[in-house]
């Protein structure tokens, strides 16, 4: 139904849009349905280092990937 929903339980999260349902999600919220806060980001949606201290290993385009602060 929404962007919440499709991350209720994940493994791994994979970002192929940048729409806004998903671009202004909360990310604290998101981390917390996820089983395993892992994000292929390939729209370079979100702030590395801000993925990093909600707790994300987070992986994108061009960019070092990071984990949780």
């Amino acid at each position: 139904e929404n962007a919440l929903d499709a991350v209720d339980g994940a493994e791994a999260l994979v970002i192929a849009t940048e729409w806004e349902e998903f671009a202004n999600v909360d990310l604290a919220v998101v981390k917390e349905k996820m089983t395993t806060p892992i994000v292929f980001d390939g729209r370079n949606l979100f702030d590395p280092s801000t993925m990093a201290k909600v707790g994300f290993r987070y992986h994108s385009i061009g960019r070092t990937p990071v984990t949780p602060d």
